[in-house]
């Protein structure tokens, strides 16, 4: 009950915060049209514009299908589409320039040569997306089937357009702070990675779906990229490229940034390349991280720790790569077309690497078609890598079930190399059939 005295300030308290709740900003009333046809890109940057200058808000898609070239997200601003919208982007490659009115990173120095994205902000602070709708890539128009007389194996998809035309990116996010991805669907993407957090601080995933087509490549659901305090949870991610990526790629940025502090928890994750895949190709340093109560299901690789020599997308480091101080722990694997974990490292001169060490799998299942792959260097053994209550059984090509257009010809049994300090308690590893396999170290 509230005292008589306490009235008077029960109501400014009230009135204070129905005054700093953050005002509503519909696109409609900028001139959108929900009609799915009429592109609305102008009438949309328009409420971004106004919510940002009134001090922040939420951008409100309610009610309709918008077509969309790409949109820039700003400081304060919520982009909210509702359960009964979709936020569609267009179908047309022209409409996805590379930016030249960046400030964060260097555009030359960017993977893939391009920075295009759908949806970008750079510098943005206390942004969002939100809301139960959609965000639909319009991923048919930039993919196509190989013909039955090219095809060579692998996928039966391949890109429309060269790699310096291509869309790269849906959602690319570079240099920004508090931001929040909260109940959205992503889907029908195109051979582009679905959010790229680069160089971004304090960002919160939080039940949303990313639903792409296993057979489109490089479409990877969530790229996390020299960044910190980053926690991903209660998602569904389906992805033809990599589901999950934690990277310290600083090529692009001005100076070397570590990614450290991530937290992955209560997903599901499917992939026709990695489920999770940490570090890649002379990246810096990744550290501190967690991934939990996991499902990997029906996908290439499940965990994939994996350094090749350079390639010539662009898409490599500057730095000697370095991996330490990473938790898996209660992840189910199962259907796996290749391995359950990977962890290797290139013998190449030109591979900048400095080391893997304190990785620990703690109740950890996996079934799949080929076996562990723990492979460090001869100068630079992977180190202290532990396993606690973890099974891994290799099944028959015949017990795999691939998808459609697909299929798998992996057969390889456990390889391992120069490990130092390995631990196995309470660890079951079987081959195809059912004999345990013991790994010690070197």
């Amino acid at each position: 009950m509230i005292k008589p005295g306490n009235i008077a300030i029960f109501f400014c308290l009230i009135l204070s915060a129905m005054t700093l709740r953050a005002a509503d900003f519909d696109v409609r009333k900028f001139g959108a049209k929900g009609d799915g046809t009429t592109k609305n890109t102008a009438a949309i940057q328009k409420a971004i514009d106004a919510c940002t200058e009134a001090g922040g808000g939420r951008v409100v898609l309610s009610g309709g299908v918008f077509l969309s070239a790409p949109l820039e997200l700003k400081s304060g601003v919520d982009l909210h589409i509702e359960a009964d919208a979709t936020l569609l982007a267009s179908p047309d490659i022209e409409d996805y320039p590379d930016r030249t009115d960046v400030r964060h990173y260097l555009s030359e120095a960017m993977p893939r040569f391009r920075n295009a994205s759908f949806l970008f902000a750079d510098e943005a602070e206390n942004i969002a997306i939100s809301g139960r709708g959609k965000i639909d890539v319009n991923g048919q128009y930039h993919i196509r089937r190989i013909p039955d007389e090219a095809y060579r194996g692998g996928r039966w998809y391949e890109r429309i357009y060269p790699l310096r035309k291509t869309l790269p990116r849906v959602v690319f996010l570079a240099g920004c702070k508090f931001v929040s991805v909260t109940d959205i669907s992503l889907v029908n993407q195109p051979a582009a990675w679905g959010f790229w957090i680069h160089d971004c601080d304090y960002v919160t995933f939080d039940r949303c779906k990313i639903i792409s087509d296993l057979r489109f490549p490089n479409n990877d659901g969530i790229h996390i990229n020299c960044s910190r305090d980053v926690s991903v949870s209660n998602c569904f991610i389906e992805a033809g490229d990599d589901a999950l990526v934690v990277r310290a790629n600083s090529r692009s940025l001005r100076e070397n940034k570590p990614c450290e502090r991530v937290v992955v928890t209560n997903c599901t994750l499917k992939s026709w390349a990695y489920g999770i895949r940490v570090g890649w190709t002379n990246d810096g340093v990744m550290r501190n991280c967690v991934f939990s109560n996991l499902v990997i299901s029906n996908s290439w690789r499940g965990i994939g720790m994996d350094f090749p020599e350079p390639h010539n997308r662009n898409d490599w480091g500057r730095e000697p790569s370095l991996v330490e101080h990473i938790i898996f722990s209660n992840i189910i694997m199962d259907n796996l077309y290749s391995r359950p974990i990977s962890i290797s490292v290139s013998t190449s001169e030109k591979l900048l690497f400095e080391g893997v060490r304190d990785i620990h799998f703690t109740d950890v299942h996996a079934r799949s078609l080929e076996g562990l792959v723990l492979r460090g260097l001869e100068d630079k053994p992977l180190e202290d890598i532990v396993f606690t209550n973890c099974s891994f059984k290799q099944i028959k090509p015949d017990d795999v079930v691939v998808p459609k257009d697909m299929k798998a010809v992996f057969t390889n049994g456990v390889s391992t190399a120069h490990l130092k300090g390995l631990v196995m308690r309470d660890t079951l590893i079987e081959d195809t059939d059912g004999k345990s396999i013991i790994i010690k170290s070197e």
